[in-house]
């Protein structure tokens, strides 16, 4: 099991670990998109993760949505299953269950035919 990675919680620290780059969005958008650096790449350096952004017209707004897709992506990979604790019967239950077994099969064992032989 990996260890459990461990991220800052100020957005400044953060982006101080990760190694970014702007580009030109692709798609749909109109002439803004084909003139501005808009869209971001991020790569966080102590995982190696990279995310990308090129929904908003704004690289600002476009680092902001990294950085909240990859603090969901290392939550993600920090979930552990809580174990599961095994119960077990109480001896008194059993004992129980047991008289209760024994008092059906006399019950059934009453409504068999007599065999005179």
């Amino acid at each position: 099991m990996p260890p459990k990675i461990i991220l800052p919680e100020d957005d400044d620290a953060l982006m101080n670990e990760c190694e970014f780059s702007a580009f030109r969005a692709s798609g749909s958008g109109g002439q803004h998109v084909n003139v501005t650096d808009s869209a971001v790449r991020m790569i966080h350096l102590p995982t190696g993760i990279a995310i990308t952004s090129q929904q908003e017209r704004s690289q600002y707004l476009n680092k902001r949505k990294c950085l909240k897709k990859l603090r969901l992506i290392i939550e993600k990979l920090n979930y552990r299953k809580p174990t599961r604790i095994p119960t077990k019967i109480s001896k008194g239950i059993k004992e129980r269950n047991l008289e209760k077994k024994q008092k059906h099969s006399e019950k059934k064992f009453l409504r068999r035919p007599l065999n005179i032989d």
